[in-house]
């Protein structure tokens, strides 16, 4: 299986982009990862969140395969303790896709077609990130899950 994080807009950020960075490479050793950026919508004018929540979907529903387990990272997702994550994981391994992706929305959230494509709903927290910031901490949590799954000591319970 190959993991995915694809998500919309650039980080914008030197420091994080090279914590992201580090937590890739480190899943890299575990699993085939890469991360997918997907520009911006950029409107004229006032930007008006539906128009660009449905652009954002097309972009998005273009990008993932039929097979895809496809995992939206989401505040009204459920939520996980760190082992729970890893154990989600494993699952999903077992069930033997070709890829899990798990995706970043934008600043205004995921149109109802992404929903729809949707096999699963994953809460990093209940409270409101920076989608940059979620990158982070989506890596961070798939490299614990990860060393959980192969026994390493980088979780601590």
């Amino acid at each position: 299986m190959k993991v995915i994080l694809l998500a919309i807009g650039k980080t914008d950020s030197a420091p994080l982009e090279s914590l992201i960075g580090d937590f890739s490479r480190r899943i890299g050793r575990y699993i085939p990862f890469k991360v997918e950026i997907i520009p911006d919508i950029r409107l004229k004018g006032k930007p008006d969140p539906t128009v660009i929540k449905q652009r954002e979907a097309e972009l998005l529903l273009r990008a993932l395969q039929p097979q895809d387990a496809v995992w939206l990272l989401d505040e009204k997702g459920r939520e996980y303790t760190s082992r729970g994550f890893a154990s989600r994981l494993q699952k999903c391994m077992n069930a033997g896709p070709k890829r899990l992706v798990l995706v970043i929305g934008g600043a205004f959230g995921f149109d109802g077609a992404v929903r729809e494509r949707a096999d699963a709903l994953v809460s990093l927290s209940r409270m409101t990130y920076n989608h940059q910031v979620v990158r982070l901490l989506a890596v961070e949590q798939l490299y614990r899950g990860f060393s959980i799954l192969r026994g390493d000591p980088y979780h601590n319970d």
